[in-house]
């Protein structure tokens, strides 16, 4: 199994549309639970630690916490595909956090930090991106065409 977990919601339609896509996609390969927490407007200081309170009563202790952060390991497509089905039967719970980061809790109940690039995407973006990826991780895994 796979959940995702994000910090704030996907507004536009077209982001709407695309999370729908893939999560139809995806349910060919694996149960898929998106997550979505509210995002809260305090200081950066108290809004890191409310977020992190809320995505860490999301997972459970047998999770396999995998966090979104910049300073992560990068993998490319294939690498990814291969940590995912190396990970998959831990159910893995990837997490988006808010716009100012993880609190250190959640960075302390991390099992892996993953990188997909130096760039900065909008969150909803990014979470379509993420998708996209696990569709295409789990299109290698099974030989199928679509990975180029």
């Amino acid at each position: 199994m796979i959940k995702i977990i994000c910090v704030g919601k996907v507004k536009e339609k077209y982001f709407t549309l695309a999370v729908k896509e893939y999560q139809k996609r995806l349910g060919k390969y694996t149960k898929l639970e998106i997550v979505e927490l509210p995002d809260y407007n305090y200081d950066v200081i108290k809004t890191k630690l409310e977020e992190g309170k809320s995505i860490l009563s999301k997972i459970k202790e047998n999770d396999f916490v995998v966090i979104l952060d910049i300073l992560g390991k990068k993998l490319n497509s294939i690498e990814l595909s291969d940590f995912i089905n190396k990970n998959i039967s831990k159910n893995i719970v990837f997490v988006i956090g808010g716009s100012n980061g993880l609190s250190e809790d959640v960075l302390n109940r991390a099992n892996y930090s993953l990188s997909f690039s130096d760039l900065t995407f909008p969150h909803q973006l990014f979470r379509i991106i993420l998708l996209e990826q696990i569709y295409r991780s789990f299109k290698i895994m099974n030989n199928e065409s679509y990975h180029k």
